[in-house]
């Protein structure tokens, strides 16, 4: 028992291994990545005071506006 536990649990790993890197290889975990960085960076400055929060709720706004016409 304790041997075929341990052999599902190496399957299992390296599985998960092969999956991950074939994730992290492709195109849109590396645009998933860089859009979180630019939120986080964003929030850190709204919440430092760096930068104003109205500045940022304006072009969203006017996007807005853009699109239902």
């Amino acid at each position: 028992m304790k041997n075929r536990d341990g052999i599902f649990a190496t399957i299992a790993v390296a599985l998960t291994t092969v999956v991950l890197a074939g994730v992290i290889s492709t195109d849109a975990y590396m645009q998933t990545a860089k859009a979180e960085v630019q939120g986080v960076r964003a929030l850190t400055e709204v919440a430092s005071g760096d930068v104003l929060a109205c500045a940022d709720t304006s072009l969203v706004a006017s996007d807005a506006l853009t699109v239902t016409r």
